[in-house]
C-alpha cells in the first residue's frame, strides 16, 4: 500500500481564518453548555462523512454506513473519499458553506491546528469526549485538535515511523542494530558505498528529519503567552539538526532536493535482479506491504509479501540519543464535526460508531493504530505491531500552532532542510529560520 502525504494550503492561514471565522460563532444546535443529550429524540436526516485518501479500508467505510443506518433508523450515512493534496483547499471552500460542508470529516493531524484554532469544527463537550473514550485516545492527537482546554477533533488513527533494513547485508558487514542515536550514525556510515545509502534520506526531509530534534529533546516551537515562537535556535534542537546533517552527509546518496520519496524501493531488489540501492530506510508501518518480494495473490496480481522473509528484511525503533527509543513524528489523522453541520446530533452519533469497540478493533486488525490505547494489543501480535505500538507511545507531532498547514504550504521546513544537507551553517540558519517561521505560525505573512 502507498500512503504519501503531501499537504498543499491554497491560502494562508489569515485567509483560512477569515473565511472561517463564522464557523466558530453559531452555537451548537439543540445543546445545553455544549453538550448534546443522545437520549433526546434525533430528528432523521442524511450526513456526509470526509475520508482522506484510501486509508480507511472498504470494509471499515461499509460497516460505518450499514451501523450508522441501523442505530439511527430514517438517516443515511454517504462517505466521500477525498485526495490528500486537495483536501486543506477543500476544506477551506467547503466548511463554511452550511448548505454543503461535510458533516464530519478527517482531517491530518498537522492539519488540525489551523482548522481548530479558525473555528471549523464543532466542540466535542467533556461528557462526550468521556465517552468516547477520554484519557484513553492518544494525548499527542487530542493536543493537536484543541484550543486550550476545548477539544475541536479527536485522533482517527496513527501510524508510526521505524527503521527497516536489509538484514542480510548489515549480517554481510558484521554491523549490529544501534542501541543509541550516536550507533546509528555510525553502523549506517559504515554500511554506505557508491553504490549502496547505509541510510537513504532525502534531503528535504524533515518529517523524519525532525526525529533528531524530539531525539535531543529539542523542539520546533513553544507557545509564549498567545503567541507561538519558533526555536530552532535552541541548543538543543540546533544539537539535533547537527546530528540529522551528520547522518545525511554520511550515510545517504539521494539529493539534497529529494522529498517525499518511495524510500521502500531502494530497499527492494532491483527488477533486473540487481542489488538494491539502500540498506536502511525510515518510513511509517504500512511500508511493510511495499517492502519484500514479488508474489503472486489469490486475485492472481503480483503483489510485495510484506517482508516474510525474516533474513533478508527486519526493522526496529530509531534508537534513542542514550538507548532507548527516539520519539519520532507520528503519522495520522484526526476526526472532527463541522461547525455549520446542519445534523450535528446525528454526527456525534456517527462519531460513538467509530469509537465503538468493534470499529476500533477493525482499526487495529487492518494495521491502522486505534485512536484508543486499550486496542494497541491487537496489534502486538508480530514485530511490527510491536514496534509500531512502541514507537508510537513515544512519538511526537508537530506544533499545534494555528498557521501550521501555511508553513507546510509553504514548504519552508523543506527549505531548510535542504540547505542542512547541503552543508550550511545550522546554528545560522536556524536563527534566520526562526525569524521567518515565527511571524507565519501566528497566522501573518513570513
Amino acid at each position: 500500500m502507498r500512503r504519501t502525504r503531501t499537504v498543499v494550503a491554497a491560502a494562508s492561514t489569515i485567509t483560512l481564518a477569515l473565511t472561517l471565522a463564522a464557523c466558530g460563532t453559531d452555537e451548537p444546535a439543540d445543546t445545553t453548555d455544549g453538550e448534546t443529550s443522545d437520549s433526546a429524540e434525533v430528528e432523521p436526516g442524511d450526513i456526509t462523512l470526509w475520508v482522506a485518501g484510501a486509508d480507511t479500508p472498504e470494509e471499515l467505510r461499509t460497516y460505518l454506513v450499514d451501523t450508522f443506518a441501523e442505530e439511527n433508523p430514517g438517516s443515511t450515512l454517504t462517505i466521500e473519499e477525498q485526495d490528500w493534496g486537495d483536501l486543506v483547499t477543500k476544506l477551506t471552500t467547503a466548511l463554511p458553506d452550511a448548505e454543503n460542508t461535510p458533516d464530519v470529516v478527517e482531517i491530518g493531524n498537522t492539519q488540525s491546528p489551523t482548522f481548530t484554532n479558525a473555528g471549523a469544527f464543532r466542540e466535542i463537550s467533556p461528557e462526550l469526549y468521556e465517552e468516547l473514550g477520554g484519557d484513553k485516545l492518544l494525548p499527542s492527537f487530542v493536543e493537536a485538535g484543541s484550543v486550550d482546554d476545548t477539544i475541536y477533533a479527536l485522533p482517527y488513527y496513527f501510524g508510526s515511523r521505524y527503521m527497516f533494513y536489509r538484514a542480510d547485508l548489515w549480517d554481510e558487514a558484521g554491523v549490529e542494530v544501534p542501541e543509541t542515536l550516536p550507533e546509528f550514525t555510525e553502523a549506517v556510515t559504515e554500511l554506505t558505498t557508491d553504490d549502496l545509502s547505509g541510510f537513504a534520506m532525502g534531503g528535504q526531509d524533515w518529517r523524519n528529519g525532525i526525529s533528531w530534534v524530539f531525539a535531543n529533546d529539542g523542539e520546533l516551537a513553544v507557545k509564549e503567552g498567545d503567541q507561538w515562537v519558533s526555536t530552532l535556535s535552541d541548543p538543543n534542537t540546533v544539537a539535533g539538526l547537527e546530528m540529522w546533517q551528520e547522518v545525511y552527509e554520511g550515510a545517504s546518496n539521494l539529493p539534497a532536493t529529494e522529498r517525499d520519496v518511495a524510500y521502500w524501493d531502494f530497499l527492494n531488489d532491483a527488477e533486473d535482479g540487481g542489488a538494491p540501492e539502500a540498506a536502511t530506510i525510515m518510513a511509517p508501518g504500512w511500508a511493510r506491504w511495499s517492502i519484500g518480494e514479488l508474489v503472486e495473490n489469490d486475485e492472481g496480481e503480483m503483489v510485495r509479501d510484506g517482508m516474510a522473509d525474516a533474513e533478508k528484511y527486519d526493522i526496529f525503533a530509531l534508537p534513542g540519543l542514550d538507548g532507548g527509543i527516539a520519539p519520532v513524528f507520528a503519522g495520522g489523522s484526526n476526526v472532527a464535526v463541522s461547525a455549520q453541520s446542519q445534523h450535528p446530533e446525528l454526527s456525534e452519533n456517527l462519531l460513538r460508531i467509530i469509537y465503538s469497540d468493534e470499529y476500533q478493533t477493525m482499526l487495529a486488525e487492518n494495521g491502522l493504530g486505534p485512536a484508543n490505547a486499550d486496542f494497541n494489543s491487537i496489534m502486538e501480535t508480530d514485530t511490527f505491531g510491536e514496534v509500531t505500538v512502541a514507537t508510537a507511545e513515544a512519538s511526537k507531532l508537530t506544533p499545534a500552532a494555528p498557521g501550521w498547514a501555511a508553513v507546510e504550504g509553504a514548504f519552508v521546513y523543506e527549505e531548510l532542510f535542504q540547505k542542512i544537507a547541503e552543508g550550511g551553517d545550522v546554528a545560522e540558519l536556524a536563527a534566520e529560520y526562526d525569524e521567518k517561521l515565527t511571524p507565519m505560525l501566528n497566522g501573518q505573512a513570513g
